[in-house]
């Protein structure tokens, strides 16, 4: 069995969309699956009060469905991407806005916990990154002090206002977070639930 050929193959340019594509898909699924699965096992430990099967399922439910999105997401981007720029004969700005747009829609578009979180995620970079965008170009002026401690107050001081009186607003992981660092810290009956378990157990 030769591999010769098809290793020229992938060396070959017109079968770069089509492979780039192949890998888009291959990338994220395991990207997904490694990110995915320690948070869901931490988190599903920590919070959920199901029976051991149940939080394995859990598990990997969130594993397969981060994996899964972030490669068909990034399937149809490449394929989105090549197609514009073959149909129009070059590269432009707006085919990476276009294809991500549709490609995000389509598949992340479903509101759910985790198409949520990737989103959250990304929309904070994506602000982070537009401000520098703007100093770069001229729009923001360049700040004469160091503003991340006043970002720091109001990022803080906003969340925990929120959590204290508006809570059905926040995502339900930052809840449940929440609720295990400030609600539970107020409340104990004796040693064990004190220092070695975050609530009593229950009695025999």
């Amino acid at each position: 069995f030769q591999l010769r050929p098809a290793a020229r193959a992938l060396l070959l340019r017109r079968y770069h969309a089509a492979l780039a594509m192949g890998k888009g898909f291959r990338n994220p699924a395991v990207y997904g699956a490694k990110i995915r699965a320690p948070h869901a096992l931490v988190m599903t430990f920590l919070f959920w009060n199901g029976s051991l099967r149940e939080k394995l399922r859990a598990i990997l439910q969130a594993t397969h469905t981060h994996s899964r999105n972030l490669a068909c997401f990034v399937f149809t981007y490449e394929g989105l991407c090549a197609l514009q720029s073959h149909v129009q004969g070059k590269t432009y700005q707006f085919h990476s806005f276009l294809a991500a747009a549709l490609g995000g829609m389509l598949v992340f578009g479903a509101d759910n916990n985790i198409n949520s979180q990737i989103s959250m995620y990304l929309l904070s970079r994506v602000l982070f990154a537009l401000c520098r965008l703007g100093m770069e170009k001229g729009y923001i002026p360049e700040p004469r002090r160091d503003l991340f401690p006043v970002f720091t107050a109001v990022v803080w001081g906003l969340v925990l206002w929120l959590f204290e009186y508006h809570r059905p607003t926040l995502q339900p992981s930052l809840q449940s977070s929440m609720t295990y660092l400030y609600d539970d810290s107020n409340v104990w009956h004796d040693i064990s639930d004190f220092l070695i378990y975050n609530k009593s157990r229950p009695s025999e």
